[in-house]
């Protein structure tokens, strides 16, 4: 008995340390397991990557102590969030977190949450970290998901308590806040991120990572991004993880979109081919390479700016592929909106074919008109008639 109880002590002095991590804990404890996005997610104003003419307006008017409410929109990714958190750690320090109230979309978000819990949160007393401002901040990021009862109650709680707090609503769509909302606050407007900004907040974190990326891998990043900087460091991340050498035919491969070669080749198909060889050669090309139509139509749409034709051909073109890229995303059948992108190319090429015919029929007009007059001068230099030239 003596041995088998000292064998337990053994066992329940064991360290925590020296034990296998399982589950939740090895990934907290593992720091190559944090998503990049919130890995090199900015800390500061300095860091945010564009917009430096709003980042410079929100700093001083953070400094001066006069910030205002804010209504940030844009597309997503776009460094909206990562203002507000940041503007939060200037004014408030590390205990930024006790100061500000964040509700995400996730949340319920319906008029008892802004009666009860935002209402609860602007009128508690607010505790002074040092002689930072004693100001309260709440972030409403998605608050273009907030019903419209619940914007209606929020704008009455802004006004009661914009001594003692401050209301940040970032959302997407700005035509979905009510007009109330928007009056109340100070809007800036996050535009798409330059190709610029992202290549150099790729570089650094290419360069902070030790990565193999090629120049022509990293430009496959920035255009497949499309000014979104997190999608960007996803797509990073994960042809890395596919990936140890990043290359363009890696990142095209990983994301799944049509390599630039494929698309001119089912451009090509499309302007030149019969329906039915179009519709074999793109069906082959979409089994083979896993290609969704969906990403074929917008990239062969901007293709189709690429190419000269007619304005009027070009607007009836492009307004065909917006219907079928529509229809597409409800899940349309496939092989019908194929037929559909086939058939819209068809007719565009014929249209292009009876403009070609309409302007040589201008051009053989016009030859035979400047024909006969050349004849008529001619013969009106010759003859020293020079009445005849009064006929043409």
């Amino acid at each position: 008995m003596a041995d088998a109880s000292a064998l337990m002590e053994i066992d329940g002095d064991t360290p925590a340390s020296s034990r296998p991590n399982k589950g939740k804990n090895a990934l907290a404890s593992d720091p190559n397991s944090v998503p990049w996005v919130e890995k090199y997610r900015p800390q500061s104003l300095a860091d945010v990557a564009a917009h430096r003419d709003i980042i410079d307006t929100i700093d001083r008017l953070t400094s001066e102590n006069r910030l205002p409410h804010l209504l940030l929109y844009g597309p997503p990714g776009t460094g909206k969030t990562s203002t507000i958190l940041a503007v939060a750690r200037k004014l408030y320090g590390m205990q930024y977190k006790n100061m500000i109230l964040e509700l995400n979309a996730s949340d319920d978000r319906g008029i008892d949450v802004v009666r009860k819990q935002i209402q609860d949160f602007a009128s508690a007393r607010s505790l002074s970290f040092g002689p930072t401002s004693t100001i309260k901040l709440v972030l409403l990021d998605e608050a273009d998901a907030m019903t419209k009862d619940a914007q209606f109650a929020l704008r009455r709680v802004i006004e009661k308590h914009t001594k003692s707090t401050r209301f940040a609503l970032i959302c997407n769509h700005v035509n979905k806040i009510i007009p109330a909302l928007q009056s109340r606050c100070t809007r800036f407007r996050f535009a798409p991120l330059d190709s610029s900004n992202i290549r150099e907040r790729m570089e650094h974190v290419i360069k902070a990572e030790g990565l193999d990326v090629t120049e022509s891998g990293l430009t496959a990043l920035v255009r497949l991004s499309s000014g979104d900087m997190r999608k960007a460091l996803n797509i990073l991340q994960s042809t890395h993880m596919a990936s140890q050498h990043v290359t363009d035919e890696a990142v095209y491969l990983c994301t799944g979109n049509p390599m630039p070669k494929d698309v001119e080749q089912i451009a090509y198909w499309l302007l030149n081919e019969s329906f039915t060889a179009a519709f074999r050669y793109i069906s082959d090309v979409k089994m083979r390479k896993g290609l969704a139509l969906i990403d074929i139509v917008r990239e062969v749409t901007m293709f189709v700016f690429k190419i000269k034709m007619p304005s009027d051909i070009r607007v009836k073109l492009i307004n065909d592929l917006a219907d079928i890229e529509y229809r597409l995303c409800f899940a349309c059948n496939d092989k019908l909106q194929l037929g559909s992108l086939i058939s819209t190319f068809t007719n565009a090429r014929c249209a292009l074919v009876a403009a070609a015919a309409k302007l040589c029929d201008w051009l053989y007009t016009f030859m035979g008109l400047f024909v006969l007059w050349l004849t008529k001068l001619i013969y009106a230099v010759v003859s020293r008639n020079w009445f005849c030239l009064m006929s043409v």
